[in-house]
Order: structure tokens, then sequence, then C-alpha cells
């Protein structure tokens, strides 16, 4: 029988699994459209349970391909990153209050600042986050200012709450708790304050456990033979993971993950002071708990990849080859574009913004020259939390690129103008393969907690060679 671990990204563009072999080697990669509802004035919701079919949805059809592909499998363990700040805050029979709201989604700005005012004067320093609506307390404010009741609920990030559907119990694993603005960055333990400012104990949260702790087996009745019984793992905050399945590990190092959000990634061996996160707070960048054990990170974040994305729906750019031709003129192109200063500009990037907006102040305009544009406004936001972060910590001499904007050479070029010795990682889904080594490191065959060791042998499986005819998705 055939043994393998899988990794599932609860993305915000897509959901993605991919299954590997325990020495790191992928077997397969399915993928689904994350199954938003779009609302007007920037919102977006799912439910829960439609998540949860698509991870279903996924597992059958690895099941279908891994069983055509040779003799009997079983997933040992499936860990599960994706998405912070969003998540479904549930009853006791694990029925979900209200949808899901996305990261992105601008509701809870108002509740937030409705806050006692010295709550919000102490709020960046403690938590590490901004005050604002992406911290999931905001969502939980405005959940209750809907007539929800928040108390005897807990809430869960939406990786957890997989978990949870799935069979598992209700946990919050450090990086993505930490990012709730629930939690004080000096010992991760629940600020007392904010439980205070929603009205609730504890209980809002689940147990704390680190990335890859094994939380029992996977007893949904709805997912293949051939899953049931693995191990469930959180394996933490999208971005992180995929940082560390690329390796980029090293405090030396800017990790520069270019999703639907982008996400400027540098690693600290313990938090910063309380100033010094107040400080970085202010400027929109966060101080939080790292997937790895015993790690921070300062995690500065960008809406870059969102305006780009909606740039290509207004150009009418909906696939692979129209993206390729539309690099291929960028790329003919000055890297600061042929029009004069001015002539066509963007903005919105910015992590507590991200509406497009865009100023055309001459002729000669072209799909080409817009999404320059956006490019060039997304190198003035990096480029200005690089300066608040180098400020606090040491400047980083590389830069590791990935995510699927980094595809694009035009996008890869523009970023070389503002970041140190930029390399792109091989990892075309580097979380899903993160969230599988994390799969492994909580199966480890011995009671070692060695992080690293399990890493270093399961990237070292890392190959671009297919392990099948039917590995890609």
């Amino acid at each position: 029988m055939n043994e393998y671990v899988a990794g599932l990204d609860m993305g915000s563009t897509s959901i993605k699994m991919l299954v590997a072999t325990l020495a790191g080697e992928e077997v397969l990669v399915v993928s689904r459209r994350s199954p938003w509802t779009n609302l007007e004035g920037g919102r977006a919701e799912m439910s829960l349970d439609r998540a949860l079919d698509v991870v279903r949805e996924l597992a059958a059809e690895a099941d279908g391909r891994l069983a055509a592909d040779g003799p009997a499998y079983r997933i040992l363990a499936l860990g599960i990153s994706g998405m912070a700040e969003a998540g479904a805050l549930l009853d006791a029979a694990d029925r979900p209050a209200a949808p899901i709201m996305a990261w992105f989604d601008p509701r809870g700005a108002e509740e937030i600042l409705a806050t006692p005012a010295a709550f919000r004067e102490e709020f960046p320093g403690r938590t590490g986050l901004p005050v604002g609506p992406l911290a999931s307390i905001s969502k939980l404010l405005h959940l209750r200012g809907q007539g929800i009741p928040l108390e005897g609920r807990t809430f869960l990030n939406v990786p957890e709450s997989i978990v949870r559907g799935l069979g598992g119990p209700r946990v919050a694993e450090f990086s993505l708790v930490s990012r709730t603005g629930l939690i004080d960055q000096d010992d991760s333990s629940p600020w007392d304050a904010a439980l205070e400012v929603l009205g609730v104990g504890g209980g809002i949260l689940g147990e704390r456990v680190g990335a890859g702790t094994a939380l029992g087996p996977l007893t949904d009745p709805r997912m293949p033979a051939g899953f049931r019984g693995a191990a469930l793992t959180v394996a933490g905050h999208d971005h992180l993971v995929s940082a560390v399945a690329a390796g980029a590990t090293d405090s030396g190092q800017i990790y520069d993950s270019m999703g639907t959000a982008e996400a400027l990634v540098r690693v600290l061996d313990e938090t910063l002071p309380f100033a010094a996160r107040e400080r970085l707070a202010l400027a929109g960048i966060n101080t939080v708990r790292h997937v790895l054990p015993g790690k921070h990170v300062l995690l500065a974040g960008t809406k870059s990849g969102l305006l780009m994305r909606r740039v290509l729906q207004l150009l009418g750019i909906g696939d692979e080859s129209g993206r390729a031709a539309l690099d291929a003129q960028v790329m003919q192109m000055p890297v600061g574009g042929s029009l004069a200063h001015g002539g066509v500009s963007v903005d919105g990037a910015r992590n507590d913004d991200g509406v497009l907006k865009i100023v055309a102040d001459s002729d000669g305009l072209s799909p080409a020259e817009l999404f320059t544009a956006a490019l060039l406004h997304g190198n003035d936001v990096c480029a200005e939390l690089m300066g608040v972060m180098d400020r606090e910590v040491a400047p980083p001499t590389s830069t590791l690129l990935t995510g699927g904007w980094s595809s694009m050479a035009a996008v890869v070029r523009a970023r070389e103008l503002v970041l140190p010795a930029v390399t792109v990682s091989t990892h075309d889904e580097g979380t899903a393969y993160g969230a599988a080594l994390f799969a492994a490191y909580s199966v480890r065959p011995d009671a070692s907690h060695d992080f690293d060791a399990v890493a270093s042998t399961f990237l070292a499986g890392h190959s671009g060679a297919a392990a099948s005819p039917e590995r890609r998705g």
C-alpha cells in the first residue's frame, strides 16, 4: 500500500490540495476556485459548509487519480494552511453563526474604531497589529453589532475550521490566532482587555497549539476511504508556511509572497518589545508568531496582488495566455513605462485600502502602461514598508520571491528595483507543499520534536519532475 501525506491551502483565490510521498516528492495537485460570494463595497463571504464541500471535492479528485495510478493507498496525515483573520464563529453544535467574511472584507472598521480610546491606544503594542478591520476582533465586533451573541461560541480561523469540520478538535494555532487581535504578543496568551471589549471569556478561542501538532484522526464520512483516519494538523498562516517550504527561514532574508495579498516576511528569533511593536503596527506592519517553533516574524502586507487582479479584469484578461501576452508587452517597455511621470497612475495597494484607483492624465495609454503603473505603485508601498522595518531590525541582504504573480517577468523586474538580490522560488504550490511538510512532521516515526531535521529530509525530496503521469491538476 502506498502511503502519502497531503497539504491543503485554503487560499483567497483558490483552494489547493497537494499529495506527496513521505520523502517530499510531489505526486499530484488539484485545485478549485475559492467559493466566495462577492458583495458590494469590497465585501466577500463564503459559507463554511461550501468550503468543506470544496475540500471533499478535491479529495475525491485526488482519490480518483491515486486509485488509477497503482496499488491501494492511504493518506497518513493532512496538514491545513490558509488565510488568517477570516474564520467561522461556531456554537456548541458546530453550527456557524454567519458566513466567513474574507480577510479583506471591510466590515468591522466602524466597530473597532468605536471601542474605548484606551483600548485602541494599547492595541498596536499589545497585539502587534494595527487598529483596523483586518484583525479578527473587528469582524467579531461587527457580528455582535448585527445581533449575533458571541458568548458560548468559539471563533476558529479558516484552517482551524476545516480541521474541526473533518473531525478534529477546536484549536487555535499560534500563527493564526496571533492575528486575531485577541492575543498578547509577549506570551501568546489571550489579552484580557480584548476579551472584555467583546464581552466574552477565553472560550472564544480554541486550545493554543503549534503548527504540526497531531490533532487526532480525520473522521468525516464524506471524505474518501483513503483519507479517513489520516492525522489532522493545522499547518498555520499561509504566507509563513510557504516561506518554510521555500527555505526562507533566515533572518537575513526578506520573503515576498505575491498572491492576492502580498506579504513581506522577516524572521525574528524572539518578539520585539512593546514600543517597537507599537511603532511597526502604526506603520501597518505586524509583529506576530511564526509557524516555526519559538520564532516570530515581521509581516508587512500590501494589496498589490488584489489591485493587479482587478487591473486584469478591467482589461478583459482572464486566462494564462492573456496574462502571458501582457507580460511580454510590459517587458518590451522601459521598467518605468514610456509615459511622462503621472501620465497614468494607480493607488490603493496599502493594506488598509484595497480600492483600485486609476488616474489617467495622458494620451498614449495602453494595457501595458496601466499594468506598469500598478507595478510601480506596488513598488512604492513595498519600499515604504521596508524602510520602516529596517529602522527596527538589521536590513535583509537577499529576497526570495514567490506566489502566483512571481511567474510574470515584469513583476520580478519591478520588485528588483526595491528589494535586495531577488531570486524566484521554484515551488509552484508553496503553501500546499508546506502544509504537506507539516503533515509529515505530525506523524514523524519517533518522539523527536526536531522540526528542522524533518523539514530538511522532506524538502530535499522536492523535484520539478512528475512522480506520476497524473501529477498536475
